[in-house]
């Protein structure tokens, strides 16, 4: 499967439920047995196996978000940032990105997921998740 922005995210964003210039953006860790599905995975509650272990908290970690117009090139770029987990002890295969409402998995709306393509893991050590780019163009 390959990274994937959720059809959800596209809809949330142009009816202004999820503003990427504003909003709370958080991005959780899943492990290999998570089934991202583009179609029904709407919120974050709809997401599943998410992972556990020594240095990572359920929810996952608050990220920079930011937006740039490129006028040259006639799109709009998306920057979804990356974090780290120090002296984390943690396996995983899959990232996902949501607005947080800071409440219920149930009101948190998905944005996109990255596939790592295989398991990743830090034994007591960083896990670094680099910043990914979604890319909308005209």
């Amino acid at each position: 499967m390959a990274s994937m922005i959720f059809n959800s995210a596209l809809y949330d964003a142009y009816i202004g439920s999820v503003d990427f210039d504003t909003d709370t953006f958080k991005v959780i860790l899943h492990t290999s047995t998570f089934v991202p599905d583009k179609d029904l995975d709407l919120k974050r509650s709809d997401t599943s196996n998410e992972v556990t272990g020594t240095g990572y908290t359920a929810g996952g970690n608050t990220v920079t978000v930011t937006v740039t117009k490129d006028t040259t090139n006639d799109r709009i770029d998306v920057s979804l940032g990356g974090t780290t987990w120090p002296t984390s002890t943690i396996t995983a295969r899959y990232a996902t990105y949501y607005k947080s409402r800071g409440g219920a998995a149930t009101a948190d709306e998905v944005i996109a997921t990255v596939d790592f393509v295989s398991d990743v893991t830090s034994t007591g050590a960083t896990f670094t998740l680099t910043a990914s780019t979604l890319r909308i163009a005209n």
